[in-house]
């Protein structure tokens, strides 16, 4: 797998740094690319005019995307690049992947399933869909675990002899 030019989603948390590690791991030796994302959208509140509610998330992004650049730089990764994108997370990552031409995705997932996953959404899920990249997805630490539907009780093959 070709791992020249890895994309990183991230959204300001400890979960989604948790996916800095492995990328760094996969693009260093190969003197690959480390592209860090972020999407950014405004919640504009009464009163408060929409065109800087958006210019403020976009520059609260860009500051933190310098920060986790200089972090990853510090990790032994020549080449690293930041994008904001204004907009729901899921379309950014998929537009970022085209754009930037990634060859792998490296992003953490919360694991919600359920209620959860109906009210929030899966963003990994979406950019699932919505690309051919490989996808290395990491799972939050404390993310149920759960047996797929209809399935068993696992067995070894050769437990069945």
């Amino acid at each position: 797998m070709n791992t020249k030019r890895v994309l990183v989603p991230l959204d300001g948390s400890e979960l989604a740094e948790a996916a800095l590690t492995a990328a760094v791991d996969l693009a260093r030796p190969a003197g690959g690319t480390v592209i860090l994302v972020r999407a950014a959208q405004s919640r504009v509140r009464p009163g408060v005019d929409p065109v800087t509610a958006q210019i403020e998330v976009v520059q609260d992004a860009e500051l933190y995307l310098a920060a986790v650049k200089d972090r990853v730089a510090k990790q032994g990764v020549q080449d690293v690049q930041t994008a904001v994108w204004y907009g729901p997370a899921a379309s950014a990552i998929v537009d970022a992947v085209k754009l930037y031409k990634a060859d792998l995705i490296v992003m953490s997932s919360h694991g919600r399933s359920g209620v959860g996953r109906l009210i929030f959404g899966s963003v990994a899920e979406s950019v699932l869909r919505g690309t051919t990249v490989p996808i290395f997805l990491l799972r939050s630490a404390g993310a149920p675990i759960e047996r797929p539907a209809g399935s068993a009780e696992p067995r070894h093959a050769e437990a069945l002899r």
